[in-house]
């Protein structure tokens, strides 16, 4: 059988003779066998010849345009099987030379963005031709607002085979106010086919080759003429662009400029109008104030009475610790009429008509593993107003820290979670006379001091102060 030239798509036809040379009434099946028999056919399949008798059948190629039918020669091969004798098969081969087409797809993922000064895309290449191709993707825009850059921007596809490559659209410079602008990009994939060789191959038409059975079966030579193909060029493909489009943004957009328009408009309203209003009112206050304390000291100057030889009235006060006693250098102050007291200031704090500011401290020292507590007592005819409470616990010991003030508990707290914690209140709270300040403590685990040397036993301070004052008669 002659060789065989078909493009992909197409057809192409050959002959083969089938020949008779036994001396019974033979049947022949003709099957193509190889690559190329689930695109080929033979008409009839199946002859009946009495001896000495020949058929000429006929073979059909056409192979899909489709990457799954490579390009180049494929092995031909026509299996001639008698029915009576068919240990007497045959099987005259050749060669099919399918023919390269070329065709590229490529898509743009996405096809639209946008961005500041620049965004990504991917491109998606697939070789559906029959042949590997070299491709190569380049961009363009009609100005030289954007720069298309690919990474990778060659590659080689085999048939069928698909390839991502990633592509980086820059524009040249920033917009700084306005509207976006939108700036049309094309992508597009060129592939360069290899270049066909000189080949010289036999008559594909309609030339015959002859095959028999029931016997040895003589093949007689077909009849061919050479074929030179020319060589072909080296083609290049280019396929539709794909379009795509960059959206770029201003970097201060619209409504930004609207609001800065106003914070300077407000600016300028309080520099111009409301601060001088401001300043104004702020500056009469003080001085009304200021008038007011100045009318205040002359009206209490006018109203006090020195003491001396010639006022027995006045007297001279004495200070108080926080138990009630007398504080040692106190000087008293000065005060009119009969039975009034007098201000002092001592160890024990200050105080007017009976009141002074005190405070007291409860050093508390545990075991590990048990309890402890430490007492503060509020002296006998008076009573506490508690405003302030600072807990130091300076070794960082492990365990729980309960205070109390009388019969009220005021905190329980972990002895990890702080070093050093302090409460306040505006309102003091009062503690009766003879009641008890209690600091309870439950050492779990010792800290270390600045030292450097873990304690033996767990160590709190604690510290009370506020207001100690006479009991009302």
């Amino acid at each position: 059988m002659p060789a065989v030239t078909v493009s992909p798509g197409g057809t192409a036809t050959t002959t083969l003779t089938v020949r008779n040379d036994s001396d019974i009434v033979e049947a022949y099946t003709l099957e193509v066998v190889g690559d190329c028999a689930a695109w080929s056919t033979v008409e009839p399949a199946r002859v009946s010849l009495y001896p000495g008798t020949s058929e000429t059948v006929t073979l059909t190629f056409a192979p899909p345009r489709s990457h799954e039918v490579r390009a180049g020669e494929t092995p031909l091969a026509v299996r001639v099987l008698p029915a009576e004798h068919p240990e007497s098969v045959v099987v005259p081969e050749s060669t099919v030379t399918v023919e390269p087409f070329h065709e590229l797809r490529t898509e743009l993922e996405p096809r639209r963005r946008r961005g500041w000064r620049g965004a990504r895309f991917r491109t998606a290449v697939q070789n559906k031709g029959n042949t590997p191709v070299d491709v190569a993707l380049t961009g363009k825009q009609a100005g030289e607002e954007l720069r298309l850059g690919f990474t990778p921007d060659r590659r080689r596809l085999e048939p069928g085979e698909s390839a991502e490559v990633r592509l980086k659209v820059r524009a040249g410079k920033l917009i700084w106010f306005g509207e976006p602008v939108t700036w049309p990009f094309e992508v597009a994939a060129t592939e360069t086919a290899p270049a066909a060789t000189d080949t010289t191959t036999e008559s594909g038409g309609t030339e015959s080759g002859e095959a028999g059975g029931g016997k040895p079966v003589r093949q007689e030579p077909a009849r061919t003429e050479p074929v030179r193909s020319e060589t072909a060029p080296v083609e290049l493909v280019q396929p539709e662009p794909v379009p795509g489009e960059f959206l770029q943004l201003p970097v201060l957009p619209k409504w930004l400029l609207i609001v800065l328009a106003a914070l300077l408009a407000l600016l300028l309203a309080w520099f111009a109008l409301v601060r001088p209003a401001v300043q104004s009112t702020a500056k009469q206050a003080v001085t009304e104030a200021a008038e007011e304390e100045a009318a205040r000291g002359e009206q209490q100057q006018g109203s006090a009475t020195p003491g001396g030889p010639d006022n027995p009235a006045g007297g001279q006060g004495q200070g108080t610790n926080p138990d009630g006693s007398a504080a040692p250098g106190a000087t008293g102050g000065s005060g009119t009429g009969p039975g009034t007291g007098g201000t002092g200031s001592g160890p024990g704090g200050t105080g007017a008509g009976g009141t002074q500011q005190s405070s007291a401290t409860i050093d508390v020292e545990t075991e590990t593993g048990t309890d402890n507590e430490g007492t503060y007592q509020v002296p006998a005819g008076k009573v506490f107003g508690i405003t302030d409470l600072v807990v130091a616990n300076f070794q960082g010991d492990e365990g729980v820290l309960t205070i109390s003030f009388g019969e009220r508990k005021i905190t329980t707290i972990a002895l990890e979670t702080f070093r050093n914690q302090d409460y306040h209140w505006v309102t003091p709270i009062q503690i009766p006379e003879n009641a008890t300040v209690t600091a309870a403590v439950t050492c779990a685990k010792p800290g270390t001091p600045a030292t450097g040397t873990q304690a033996s036993g767990c160590h709190q301070v604690v510290n009370v102060s506020g207001v100690l004052s006479d009991l009302a008669p």
